[in-house]
């Protein structure tokens, strides 16, 4: 057993050779692979196998056989050199393949003869066959006639014995369905000509000559009916009476009878006939109007078209009515319009109606679909096309409406019938075979047109004499609609010769194939003149465009208001669809949109018009290939736009139609990767991969291999020669770019193959009976060659033949498991988790044959399926915590090999980590080396702290161990692959150590990247971070200068656009764009953000933001942390948009990334302290509310994370609209966000007293009280615990507040209260101690003016979290962050405030002049004077400090604002604050009325003295008309009602000095009515009147 196996070790070239038949047939497979693999014609890889290949088609065995002549037509098909094995290999298949019984081995066999014909061998073939002609086995000689009857180029000279036999051969002309390589442009044309006017019906059964046919529509003279309409119709179509309209409207389809109309403009009437249809009541008059469309749509033609997309949608939604004569007009009406436009132009207004509920309009929606499918080809009706057809016509077979059903089958079998099986299968894949068979059976009964105008009837009478070839026409592939399509008119003129002898009665169809004819000649006329004119010179074509343009748009063209340049696109665009084919100058056109500004044009809609006329011009026009080189550099240099780019691909589309693909493709692939633009390279690549499956692969070849080297992604899917490149690892970049090539493979479906006896043969007891079953099997499977993915209980059976006790017949299932990845393709991927993970088990046998052909299996399967299905969940986890030593190396080795190729894995992959930690332990020393060499490859992907973490759960000596390992495993840590390649494969290498790695790699999650110098960088400043920590890495890595990604990546991440962010803050509240408000995020929100952030953030990294893999999220922010510092007002100026994406991010479900998006967050808030940042409302409404989303995360990690972001964004951003938006997350379901919201709640009251409760604290508590009733405990408690921080700072007067309770919820507070350490004395004792320190760190200096009130704040808050929450560790704050307390009390310049006595006055006189107390400063600070520069928070604390309770605090801070406000060139600091102050200010005169006035132990100096300090600075206010001028009609309201209050009070009067106080009232009144804005106050007043007057 052991010599069996040893063949395996041999190369591929001795394997082909090898005795055995295994041996050959495991050659040949892996040389199949190689040959597909291969990308130069010319490589010498090819050379090798010279010898071989006539013992590929001669193998003894068949089953060796059959795989060789796979190989051998891939080995003929792709290499150069093949035409030196023409002779012997086409001898070995006359011989040894044309005997076989096997019918694919047949086919096989034709295809190598053909193809050896298609690469110019055809002599040497037909000698061969010739020869076989003289064979005595009968097989051999008719395989050899077939062979010859199918090559083209091939004629019998003996014609002697078929004369007699041809005129009874029916007259279709002999048609070349295969081409040479030197004849792709000749097949490019016949492509075309089957696509327009080839009908395969019509053009293969003409018995006449078919003379060309002139559309009798040309010849006909124009009517102009515009002019000659009624001249009262507009006012009679609107008449109220229907008599009325029905004149109008029978004037119209009188006119419209002319067949052929004259161009003009017809927009209003159309217009009119519109409204008729879909809102006139009358019935009769919808039918009419239906008519009149019909008769402009049929006499306009395509001139029509730009009217057709207003139409389309109100004639659908009308066919709710369901009169027969109104649903009758509308068919027709829909029908003409239809045949004036494409189904691409109006899909979009066609799908929206689909999901109408009215049964009628979704069966009329279907037929009409099915009717329009009719008039298609498989070019025009590619899969982009079919896809939401598909998925929307799917829904309508399901429909509860039998009607809807029937209509629905209809469309999707002419859909078929139209594409073919192999465009239609896989978006049918869901069906149940019952409705599969019906849509079929509805193929089959399709007449199809094929772009025929005329002739229907013709249609349906020749159907009946060529029944035969009815059914090829819905075949899946395209050569039997090829075989029976239109023949050119050449060949047509020796129709007549054979009419005496054919069929009689063929005139009615020979003038329909006339109609194709003429249809392939008119198709032929412009590509006759797809040559190179002359170049014309600029004033030539400025005389030919002025000819045909309007003045105004030629003078417009390079104006220099954007506007214009759009209204003379407009005109531009308007003219073209006007202009007749031969009317038009297309050189000409095209130079004058090169015209400056031309394709450097910087607004996208004139840009996006201009393209699309260019491909208007390429449609319509004779369109040359001098035309074309002046448009195309341009093209590509918009192709990668992201808001042009669309339009750039439809236009080079437009011209690939019009010079053929071969030659565009070249000239634009020549254009991409002269440049150095990647998105423009990869986007080309993108166009082209779809314009390969619009053209087909035709002429494809006549691009050269060295411009498709240079491309930074694989080519595979591209071009022809590179469809099997790339290797194995990255699997995800080979579903990207080669599934779509694959998936033009017709499959078969096996499903029904698959019997419930074969089943129970493979389950057998008996093992010969079992290997029956699989035999045959595998015999279905060979048959089909490429399986679609249903194949019925197949799966169950063979996965238990995997435990089978006979291990030959383990091995012929896995076998069998090979060949079905290699049929099914990709779409094994759905089978990975209940057949792919068993045959992983299969790996620990003990048997070496047995694991090596399951290794094989799995190599098999992840070729196609990629990685990532077989990483995702816990099934490799499961199957390597199995204590099998067989099963554990070969598994780990198995991942060694994978991962290094892989640019990102699951994260589940991290569930595998403990499992390798005890296979470093194994008793097995395989095991144990095993598990050492895939170490590194897990902390590529994991990062080094991941799995150092993962050690927490060893035991100590086992840690101790494994750390020491993972050290060891860091120092040869490999990079991750870079994206392009073959550049970095080149550098890098696969196991390359981390000194190697590329800058990219830096750039990597916090987990994978190579900055472990430093313990924790988050905590240090951003500049400095990443100059340290890479320390002399970093040096080796930048001196890399041959890595592109250096070069891409290089300057900014953030691009400052001057008045960007304002101009998008006026767009949202102009609702220009979507505002950022949303429960779960959709598509439009983030495409409107890809195009917001197109502008200001870097092409590359916007790549990584807008990433499907998560993993580039976390590269993305890693990068993003690391230019905080050094671009900060790129930061700044983009910060609504970061904010906005960094909101997307909290819907991920990756943890990873949240974690990484929160500290960044934490840094960025840092920053924008520092540098004294307010958030605007803009940025804080679409963010915030977010962000308190998290706060109800499970993991505590998160949560802590998310209160420490709150607490850091109070110093940017009022604490009093914070709490607003927190007091919105109380209202949430999730219970943890309301507890946690409720805590914040009473960290903000306690830290800035009672005037952070908005709207008004009543209010506040009110809604904080409801939750002490919550079903949760947490949530009871929380808030509970809010309530008595209120209490602690506001006293009983809380009660009030909160009004009534019920009795559970007052005692369950009041016993709290009563535990409760606090009392309410203790706050102002609290407040007074804080006093000080909180002076000092305001005046100190001005460094200490930015940083002392806000990190004093910071610190107060995060003090009360830790005590609300309950938090084990306290917040500590890093020692170059700490203030030094001692220098602050050793300051001299503490602000003391000494409030003079209150000027006397007369009460005598009133009117004598009032003179206002002012407060006196001693000791100010020298460096108060930099109050202008302070920040927003500072002025907020300022401000918070007025409604202290304690009375000191508040003429403390009263004192500073008053400062600021006498000082001219410093007020401004205040503006924006105004209201704030002024709420601050009423709701101290309350705290004044109902607490202190009270309190009969406080001094009454101290209340006047308050009193003054209010009134006072409010007067200062007052006196600067700008400032007073903000305060909004509420605040004022308020604030009147307060200072009435206080007028009206009788124990003002009482004290001292009250009257002194009542009269700077009177005066304060005066002046808030003089000075601020007069409507606001003008409001109020008229609201006081009123209430007086009721």
């Amino acid at each position: 057993m052991g010599d069996d196996s040893e063949w395996m070790k041999l190369p591929i070239d001795q394997k082909c050779e090898h005795k055995l038949w295994k041996a050959r047939l495991n050659g040949y497979e892996e040389a199949l692979k190689l040959f597909q693999k291969i990308d130069d014609e010319k490589s010498p890889e090819w050379s090798k196998y010279l010898g071989l290949i006539k013992k590929f088609v001669t193998d003894s065995n068949a089953v060796a056989q059959l795989k060789g002549l796979e190989a051998a037509l891939a080995y003929v098909e792709n290499a150069h050199v093949a035409g030196k094995t023409t002779g012997e290999v086409a001898s070995g298949v006359v011989n040894k393949v044309f005997n076989q019984p096997k019918a694919r081995a047949k086919e096989l066999g034709l295809d190598i003869c053909l193809m050896y014909i298609e690469i110019e061998k055809g002599e040497a073939v037909q000698e061969e066959l010739l020869k076989g002609l003289d064979n005595k086995n009968p097989k051999i000689i008719v395989a050899c006639i077939e062979t010859l009857r199918k090559d083209d180029s091939f004629l019998f000279w003996q014609l002697k014995e078929l004369e007699e036999e041809w005129v009874k051969v029916s007259s279709v002309a002999p048609k070349q369905t295969r081409f040479l390589r030197s004849q792709q442009e000749l097949k490019a044309k016949f492509e075309q000509q089957q696509a327009v006017g080839g009908d395969a019906d019509g053009g293969g059964d003409d018995e006449e000559e078919a003379v060309p046919q002139v559309d009798a529509y040309e010849l006909l003279e124009a009517v102009e009916i515009l002019s000659k309409l009624p001249k009262d119709f507009y006012e009679k179509i609107e008449a109220k009476k229907w008599q009325e309209r029905k004149e109008a409207l029978e004037a119209v389809e009188l006119l419209v009878k002319n067949p052929k109309l004259e161009s003009g403009d017809y927009a209003d009437l159309v217009k009119v006939l519109k409204k008729v249809v879909g809102k006139d009541t009358n019935v009769m008059l919808v039918a009419l109007a239906a008519k009149c469309l019909a008769g402009l749509a049929t006499g306009l033609r395509k001139k029509f078209g730009q009217y057709a997309g207003h139409v389309v949608p109100t004639i659908l939604e009308k066919f709710k009515e369901k009169k027969p004569q109104v649903v009758q007009a509308l068919q027709e009406a829909i029908d003409a319009i239809f045949l004036t436009t494409t189904l691409q132009n109006i899909s979009e207004d066609v799908l929206a109606v689909m999901d109408n509920k009215n049964p009628t309009i979704k069966q009329q929606t279907s037929l009409f679909i099915a009717r329009s499918f009719r008039h298609c080809t498989p070019s025009t009706l590619p899969k982009s096309l079919l896809k939401p057809f598909c998925a929307a016509l799917l829904k309508h077979i399901n429909d509860s409406a039998p009607e809807v059903r029937d209509a629905g089958f209809e469309a999707l079998g002419t859909a078929l019938k139209v594409a073919g099986e192999k465009a239609v299968n896989p978006f049918l894949a869901d069906v149940d075979k019952l409705k599969l068979d019906r849509i079929k059976e509805c193929a089959e009964k399709v007449e199809l047109v094929y772009g025929k105008k005329t002739g229907g009837t013709a249609e349906k009478k020749e159907g009946k004499p060529i029944t035969g070839k009815t059914p090829a026409l819905s075949g899946a592939g395209g050569d039997k609609e090829t075989k029976d399509a239109a023949t050119k008119p050449g060949p047509l003129k020796k129709a007549p010769a054979v009419k005496s002898g054919g069929p009689p009665k063929k005139g009615k169809p020979a003038a329909a194939a006339g109609m194709g004819g003429a249809g392939a000649k008119s198709k032929k006329g412009p590509e006759t003149k797809e040559i190179f004119e002359s170049e014309l010179s600029i004033e030539v074509c400025e005389e030919k465009a002025a000819a045909v343009l309007p003045a105004s748009c030629i003078q417009q063209l390079d104006s220099g208001n954007w506007k214009e340049r759009l209204a003379c696109m407009e005109e531009f665009q308007k003219a073209v669809e006007l202009m007749e084919r031969s009317e038009m100058p297309c050189q000409a056109l095209v130079r004058m949109l090169a015209k400056k500004p031309g394709w450097k044009e910087t607004n996208f809609q004139v840009m996006q018009m201009k393209l699309h006329i260019v491909a208007l011009i390429a449609q319509k026009g004779n369109f040359s290939k001098t035309s074309a080189q002046v448009v195309l550099d341009g093209l590509v240099d918009k192709v990668g736009d992201v808001k042009c780019g669309s339009n750039a691909k439809e236009a080079m589309t437009a011209i690939a139609e019009a010079c053929q693909l071969p030659w565009t493709a070249e000239q634009v692939v020549a254009m991409a990767f002269s440049q150095k633009n990647p998105k423009n390279q990869s986007e080309t690549l993108n166009w082209l991969s779809n314009a390969i499956k619009e053209f087909g692969f035709s002429g494809i070849m006549s691009i050269t291999p060295k411009q498709w080297q240079t491309a930074p992604t694989p080519t595979r899917g591209i071009s022809r020669h590179s469809g099997g490149g790339g290797d194995d690892g990255e699997e995800e970049e080979q579903e990207d770019v080669g599934n779509d090539v694959v998936d033009l493979l017709p499959r078969t479906d096996i499903g029904d193959k698959i019997t419930a006896e074969l089943v129970s043969k493979i389950g057998d007891k008996n093992w010969k009976i079992r290997k029956e079953g699989l035999d045959e099997v595998t015999s279905i499977i060979n048959d089909a060659k490429f399986i679609q993915p249903n194949i019925g209980e197949l799966p169950a059976a063979l996965k238990s033949r995997l435990n089978d006790s006979n291990k030959i017949l383990v091995q012929q299932t896995l076998s069998i498991l090979q060949q079905l990845a290699t049929a099914m393709g990709p779409n094994i991927k759905q089978h990975v988790k209940n057949l792919g993970i068993p045959v992983i088990t299969v790996l620990g046998d003990s048997k070496n044959n047995v694991r090596a052909a399951a290794l094989a299996t799995v190599n098999a399967w992840a070729e196609q399926t990629g990685m990532k299905e077989w990483l995702e969940g816990e099934d490799l986890a499961e199957e390597l915590k199995k204590e099998n030593p067989f099963l554990r190396q070969e598994l780990l080795g198995w991942l060694a090999e994978k991962l290094p190729t892989l640019r990102s894995v699951p994260s589940d992959l991290l569930l595998c980590v403990p499992h390798l930690y005890s296979c470093l332990e194994d008793r097995n020393g395989d095991v144990r080396k095993k598990a050492q060499d895939a170490l590194p490859f897990f902390m590529m992907h994991l990062g080094f702290e991941k799995m150092a973490k993962a050690t927490s759960k060893l035991k100590p000596t086992s840690k101790d161990q494994v750390l020491a390992m993972l050290e060891k495993a860091k120092a040869n840590m490999p990079a991750k692959p870079a994206p392009p390649a073959k550049a970095s494969s080149r550098v890098v290498g696969g196991a390359a150590p981390a000194k190697f790695q590329p800058a990219s790699a830096l750039a990597e999650d916090s987990g994978s990247n190579t900055m472990e110098s430093k313990p924790d960088p988050k905590k240090a400043k951003a500049g400095g971070t990443s100059s340290k920590a890479k320390g002399v890495q970093g040096k080796k890595v930048l001196s890399k200068p041959n890595l592109k990604e250096d070069d891409d990546k290089s300057g900014p991440i953030f691009i400052i656009v001057p008045n960007g962010k304002e101009q998008r803050m006026k767009d949202e509240k102009g609702l220009k764009v979507l505002k950022w408000n949303f429960t779960t995020p959709r598509d439009e929100y983030i495409e409107q953000l890809k195009t917001q952030m197109s502008s200001c953030v870097a092409k590359w990294l916007q790549d990584e933001m807008f990433h499907a893999d998560f993993q580039h999220h976390n590269k993305a922010l890693a990068v993003m942390i690391e230019h905080l510092e050094s671009e900060k007002d790129g930061v700044i100026s983009c910060l609504d948009l970061i904010l906005k994406w960094l909101t997307l991010r909290f819907f991920d479900t990756n943890t990873s990334v949240l974690m990484k998006a929160l500290e960044y967050l934490k840094l960025l808030f840092n920053l924008l302290s520092q540098e004294e940042y307010h958030l605007t409302e803009n940025e804080a409404s679409s963010f915030i509310p977010y962000l308190i989303l998290k706060v109800g995360e499970p993991k505590d990690v998160i949560r802590k994370d998310v209160r420490a972001i709150l607490n850091r964004m109070c110093l940017i951003y009022p604490a009093s609209k914070m709490f607003t938006f927190i007091m919105e997350g109380t209202k949430s379901k999730n219970s943890k966000q309301r507890a946690e919201c409720l805590e914040e709640l009473g960290c903000l009251v306690e830290s800035y007293g009672m005037n952070v409760c908005q709207p008004t604290p009543g209010k506040a508590l009110k809604e904080m009280a409801t939750h002490i009733g919550d079903r949760d405990n947490t949530v009871r408690n929380a808030a509970l615990n809010t309530i008595v921080t209120v209490y602690n700072v506001h006293g009983d007067q809380v009660f009030k507040l909160i009004g009534n309770l019920s009795e559970k919820d007052m005692s369950m507070l009041e016993e709290r209260i009563k535990r409760s350490a606090k009392r309410p004395s203790a706050a102002p004792v609290r407040q007074a101690e804080e006093k000080p320190q909180r002076t000092q760190n305001i005046s100190a200096n001005a460094s200490m003016l930015r940083k002392g009130p806000a990190e004093d704040m910071s610190s107060k808050l995060n003090q009360n979290r830790n005590m609300g929450s309950h938090s084990e560790t306290t917040h500590t704050v890093p020692r170059e962050f700490q203030l030094d307390l001692d220098e602050i009390e050793n300051d001299n310049g503490t602000v003391r405030c000494e409030m003079p006595a209150l000027v006397q006055h007369k009460l005598d006189d009133i009117f004598e002049p009032v003179l206002i107390p002012e407060p006196k400063i001693r000791a100010v600070s020298p460096h108060f004077d930099d109050m202008h520069s302070n920040t927003a928070s500072t002025i907020n604390f300022v401000i918070s400090q007025v409604a202290s309770g304690d009375i000191n605090t508040s003429i403390q801070a009263l004192a500073q604002i008053d400062e600021v406000l006498r000082q001219e060139d410093k007020a401004e600091a205040m503006s924006g604050h105004i209201d704030q102050f002024l709420i601050a200010t009423f709701m101290q005169l309350r705290l004044i009325y109902n607490t202190h006035m009270a309190d009969e132990k406080l001094d009454k100096d101290e209340i006047v003295k308050l009193y003054s300090c209010i009134i006072g600075s409010m007067i200062s206010l007052f006196q600067i008309e700008s400032l007073a001028r903000e305060a909004s009609t509420g605040v004022l309201k308020d604030l009147m009602h307060g200072l009435i209050t206080l007028m009206l009070d009788s124990r003002v009067e009482d004290i001292e000095e009250g009257e002194q106080v009542i009269r700077s009232v009177n005066l304060l009144v005066v002046k808030v009515l003089e000075k601020s804005d007069q409507t606001n106050i003008l409001r109020y007043i008229m609201k006081i009147h009123i209430c007086i007057i009721c």
